[in-house]
């Protein structure tokens, strides 16, 4: 099944990476020659359904998993949208961009208090893995005119998989403090889809 969604997703990535240039220039990042954006938008659809997974397994079911999961996806959260503060020309983007900053740094923060008063030993990761640093390139190469619908499909993507992630653990989690702080997040996590939905509109309906 995972893999039939894999492969799906990157056929869609195709047709949407195609819709992005035209011309002389189709497929290719003036500001970025080194970089190819349909290629860039098939790692990031492809990065979908590989976050998915591996949230709603070791993810929704350790309590390691968990950990790195939700910082990692934190960390993500707060750099791509920090990015978009920077190269947006939207004021609707960049509100949700600050939004998603301010509340995923608050998750972060519930997720450390939670693991030090319950003496949890499991440490948080400060860096991010390679595919999430992978999606934070394709976001810096877009282009300027291609940047929003970048960036909104990345955070549908992303918060799909902390969806999954948070909700699985609330509910088949092996620590009741971290159940707790994934119960909380669940409903921050739902709002911000909404919220990239509304931003995002037909564009974003239309590439996903």
């Amino acid at each position: 099944m995972n893999r039939l969604l894999l492969i799906a997703s990157v056929s869609a990535a195709v047709c949407l990476a195609g819709c992005h240039k035209t011309g002389d220039n189709a497929g290719k990042d003036l500001e970025n020659p080194g970089q190819s954006a349909p290629v860039n938008t098939l790692q990031d659809m492809a990065a979908g359904p590989v976050g998915l997974g591996s949230a709603a397994t070791v993810g929704a079911n350790t309590t390691d998993g968990f950990v790195t999961g939700a910082a990692t996806g934190d960390m993500y959260e707060i750099e791509s949208s920090k990015i978009a503060l920077q190269r947006s020309k939207s004021a609707e983007v960049k509100k949700l961009a600050q939004m998603l900053i301010d509340h995923h740094t608050a998750m972060t923060a519930d997720l450390k208090a939670a693991l030090a008063a319950n003496k949890i030993a499991v440490v948080p990761p400060t860096t991010l893995d390679e595919r999430r640093k992978g999606m934070l390139d394709n976001l810096r190469a877009a282009g300027d005119a291609d940047f929003d619908l970048a960036y909104l499909h990345q955070q549908l993507a992303a918060h799909l998989e902390a969806l999954t992630l948070h909700k699985g653990y609330s509910g088949m989690g092996d620590n009741a403090a971290l159940k707790a702080v994934a119960a909380k997040a669940v409903p921050r996590v739902e709002q911000h889809l909404a919220e990239i939905r509304k931003v995002g509109g037909a564009k974003l309906d239309a590439a996903t």
